[in-house]
């Protein structure tokens, strides 16, 4: 063998084994042919045709389907041996590029789109390119999921990406939070109190609820939300309902805004001026018991006080006395409406019955 020949064999020998590929490689290809159960694929530097199976092709490629003559890159999911040619991966080389671009979202802070696709304990699960992300119910604007959220894109902030445990926590809270800094000194400047406004109810607490005013929160605390006493706001508004609103009060240094849904409707204790007066025997409802008295809902909306002293002339245990849903006769003692005030007597009932009797 001369000296050249040698040469080209070692060249070629080399070639063989520099051409071949690793799983996880990514390499370019062109498509060749559909076959029933995938796409034959011609990769350069491989001695067989490799196949892509159809199960490995994106979602993106399924909804613009490969056309032969397509040229590609592909991700090697196994490897080229002996004469059987290497497995190709559309879908791994998506989740691959999907992982790095959450990652630079985390790193820039970018905020990214996802699609909420199952409402699950302790959050929702949401769709992010063919990735399955987490948000939990801290991360969520309304700190409930709610089955209203399905099927919504919405805006999020990348907590973690971790490709290798697959592992992908979204916020939606956190991107919400920056949208509402950038806009809303804009939003403020066009509101006024008094005003009638229409939002979306985002997040409901023990103490109120959040309404979404043209992108920034305002509070309806609960005491504004019926003029009836209420256990909890969930009781009269539910979350994704769009409810409308007062303005009652703007806040521009600390940049927030309270709302009120009972001044939508008329006042009931200048509705009651003129209906009661005192001295007057009325039936009332009683709502509320505690240690000092009773309260009695008279109108609706309107409550008043029944005091422990105004019960009985002896001493009574207003808990054994009288209980939530009673129907009870009491005797109109005090009369204010324009303080918001009425105070009840039982006791003085009997009085007036006794003086009645006496006259006659």
């Amino acid at each position: 063998m001369t000296q050249a020949t040698l040469d080209d064999f070692e060249k070629l020998l080399e070639e063989s084994f520099s051409s071949g590929h690793s799983v996880a490689d990514i390499v370019e290809g062109t498509v060749l042919r559909k076959e029933q159960d995938g796409y034959l694929i011609s990769v350069r530097g491989a001695k067989t045709e490799a196949f892509l199976p159809i199960k490995e092709i994106s979602s993106a490629e399924e909804a613009s389907p490969l056309e032969i003559g397509d040229i590609k890159e592909f991700y090697v999911l196994k490897e080229e041996q002996d004469e059987e040619g290497m497995v190709l991966s559309l879908k791994r080389l998506a989740f691959a590029q999907a992982w790095a671009q959450l990652n630079d979202a985390k790193v820039q802070g970018d905020t990214i789109l996802a699609k909420v696709v199952s409402v699950v304990k302790g959050g929702v699960l949401v769709d992010v390119a063919d990735l399955k992300g987490f948000i939990p119910s801290s991360q969520l604007r309304t700190g409930t999921p709610f089955d209203g959220l399905l099927d919504q894109k919405i805006e999020v902030k990348v907590l973690e990406a971790d490709p290798k445990k697959n592992k992908l926590i979204l916020s939606q809270r956190q991107a919400v939070a920056e949208q509402r800094d950038q806009v809303v000194d804009n939003i403020l400047a066009e509101l006024q109190e008094d005003q009638i406004v229409k939002g979306e109810v985002v997040r409901i607490a023990d103490f109120g609820a959040f309404v979404d005013i043209n992108g920034i929160d305002g509070l309806l605390p609960i005491s504004e939300i019926s003029w009836q006493r209420i256990k909890h706001p969930s009781d009269v508004i539910s979350l994704g309902e769009t409810v409308e609103v007062k303005i009652i009060k703007i806040d521009h240094e600390l940049k927030r805004i309270s709302l009120s849904l009972k001044r939508m409707g008329e006042d009931p204790w200048q509705q009651i001026e003129g209906q009661f007066a005192e001295g007057q025997v009325i039936t009332g409802t009683v709502n509320k018991v505690t240690g000092f008295g009773a309260f009695i809902n008279i109108f609706p909306g309107v409550e008043a006080l029944l005091p422990v002293s105004e019960m009985a002339e002896e001493n009574v245990n207003p808990f054994n006395a009288y209980k939530v849903g009673d129907s009870v006769e009491v005797l109109i003692k005090k009369f204010t409406p324009q303080e918001h005030r009425i105070a009840l007597s039982v006791k003085d009932i009997n009085k007036t019955e006794e003086e009645v009797s006496t006259e006659e």
